[in-house]
């Protein structure tokens, strides 16, 4: 462990579109999960270990958003307009001067997951090593996501090194929306809008690209079909929102 990351950004500006027609009128980082917008779980998380900071970007409906959060005040939080969708890879680019020059958090808007016995975040920030690493992922068992059809994306070594699935290949790990990257990754990056897999496999060449697994339950909010079948499962666990 080389310092617990103090700012963190959270990936909002998505358009949610195979969460129509709940998103027609809704942001999808806004769409609850068990009566609690997935939004203010993960903002509830950041707080919880004491981030200073959190960067919000926002495109599609983003002054719902602003809006949501102006009677929250903990964690503080600014935003990053983008007046065209810049993809993860470009969004977190164009927010970098607000982020500061230390390796921090990012997570998707949508990602909804249950802890293990430790926090994810923490867990993290407990392995990041900023000697070895430009980027740390979160990775979940493909074989056991709720609500995931696809064929996962990455093999980890005993290590902690990824190497990208291969095609025809069905990867033992998938990406679950939960990481610590460091500015320098950046660092070339293009502007405009491009994804954050070009810099995963940028990293994945120089043996800098990392990650742990999850030991907590995970689940992939896609679409309305989906969302329904985790609120089941939530509701059979006992519990009342995805993230408590």
């Amino acid at each position: 462990m080389t310092g617990f990351p103090k700012t963190a950004m959270v990936l909002a500006a998505g358009l949610g579109q195979r969460m129509r027609p709940i998103t027609d009128t809704l942001p999808k980082p806004l769409v609850p999960v068990r009566g609690r917008a997935m939004l203010d779980t993960i903002l509830d998380r950041l707080e919880n270990i004491g981030i200073a900071q959190v960067v919000i970007n926002l495109y599609y409906l983003g002054e719902m958003i602003e809006q949501h959060l102006n009677a929250r005040k903990s964690p503080p939080a600014v935003f990053s307009h983008e007046d065209d969708l810049l993809e993860t890879g470009g969004g977190v680019r164009k927010a970098l001067p607000l982020l500061g020059g230390d390796a921090f958090f990012a997570l998707n808007g949508d990602v909804c997951w249950l802890d293990g016995h430790t926090p994810a975040l923490e867990r993290l920030a407990a392995a990041w090593d900023e000697d070895e690493m430009d980027a740390l992922l979160l990775l979940h068992p493909t074989a056991f996501a709720l609500g995931y059809e696809g064929a996962g994306d990455y093999v980890m070594d005993p290590e902690g090194r990824l190497r990208r699935r291969r095609e025809r290949e069905v990867a033992p790990f998938l990406y679950a929306g939960i990481q610590i990257l460091h500015p320098r990754l950046f660092e070339g990056a293009p502007e405009g809008s491009f994804s954050l897999n070009k810099l995963y496999d940028k990293a994945q060449e120089a043996g800098r690209l990392w990650g742990i697994r999850h030991d907590g339950e995970w689940y992939h909010v896609g679409t309305p079909e989906s969302l329904r079948e985790v609120e089941d499962a939530l509701h059979h666990l006992g519990r009342f929102s995805a993230q408590t």
